[in-house]
């Protein structure tokens, strides 16, 4: 097997990259791609009336651009890197955010890789986190189940009959406050997935590092155009149990797309957990039109079911430009 092939396989399960990029370099050895997207978007809510004088209008417009190369070395070994940055409508022209930066190796053992880049469960969480717009809200009871990592040194194997085994460890740069995780999510060539993850180690709360786990089980299932998932999520923090739940669908009907979400998150003692912002409970719905194969539009509405000003209702649109 070409383990160049084999190394961007493996990539590509670990970051999602645009189909349309640009092919900078490309030999028999090599692959150098370009590619990003351009999005104006915005959001409409009462919840964005912060400070006196805000607008319920809020822009949150982005652009990003990626660099994704892997050069085989021999027959049995090559060698990838990954970079992903992000700028928003209110960053200054230098502020750009590195959302993902990581370089590592692949073998017919599996990919070892380092840097910034998703824990063992985002592969887990991204079934439900389908929309444009809203979800994803209620996955992630610990830091250490989160995508975007620093510091983090990711393992992934591919099984033999459809099974993905990731491994994570997080070395925090804050002393006692690591953390890692390990997940097995299964295929089906018929449409039908199913993973499990467990994530545990520390976390900041307040002034200490207090010890914080989660369990994550996963299915979904698709059909023709059309497509169910849900995930369940339990665990601890500072021995408070949490837990929460998603739900999505989608349905495609040419070039259109129907979306629906809805995402619960609890915990037994709000005040211990320091629980304000962490409560989560909201239906959403969105509708995406492809214009082209790398145009689209969207819209969607969050329906939020928790009291209080913070938690008002919320619509949001916007165009994207994918290279």
């Amino acid at each position: 097997m070409n383990k160049l092939i084999f190394s961007t396989t493996l990539l590509s399960t670990l970051i999602s990259t645009s189909s349309f990029a640009f092919e900078v370099y490309s030999n028999d050895d090599s692959s150098l791609l370009l590619g990003g997207r351009v999005e104006p978007r915005f959001n409409v809510s009462d919840a964005n009336e912060v400070n006196p004088g805000d607008s319920s209008f809020e822009d949150i417009s982005r652009a990003r651009i990626y660099i994704d190369g892997a050069t085989r070395v021999n027959d049995d070994v090559s060698v990838f890197g990954y970079y992903n940055g992000e700028l928003t409508s209110e960053s200054n022209a230098s502020d750009i955010e590195n959302r993902y930066m990581f370089a590592g190796v692949a073998t017919g053992f599996g990919a070892f890789s380092y840097g910034k880049q998703d824990s063992a469960q985002v592969i887990l969480t991204d079934v439900t986190d389908i929309m444009e717009t809203f979800g994803g809200s209620a996955s992630d009871l610990v830091e250490g189940n989160q995508d975007k990592r620093e510091n983090n040194f990711v393992y992934e194997l591919e099984i033999p009959f459809g099974v993905t085994a990731t491994a994570n460890y997080i070395a925090s740069d804050k002393d006692d406050n690591d953390s890692a995780g390990l997940s097995l999510i299964y295929d089906d060539p018929i449409g039908f997935a199913f993973g499990v993850g467990y994530v545990d180690g520390k976390q900041v709360l307040g002034a200490n590092n207090v010890d914080a786990n989660q369990m994550n089980v996963v299915a979904s299932y698709a059909v023709g155009d059309f497509y169910m998932g849900g995930i369940y999520v339990s665990g601890e923090i500072d021995n408070v149990d949490v837990d929460g739940y998603e739900i999505a669908a989608a349905y495609a009907l040419d070039d259109v797309v129907f979306r629906y979400v809805y995402n619960n998150r609890d915990a037994d003692d709000k005040a211990k957990v320091n629980y304000s912002g962490y409560e989560v409970d909201y239906h959403a719905i969105e509708g995406v039109y492809n214009v082209t194969n790398n145009f689209l539009g969207y819209a969607g509405y969050e329906f939020n079911r928790l009291d209080g000003k913070q938690n008002d209702d919320q619509f949001q649109a916007g165009l994207r430009y994918n290279f």
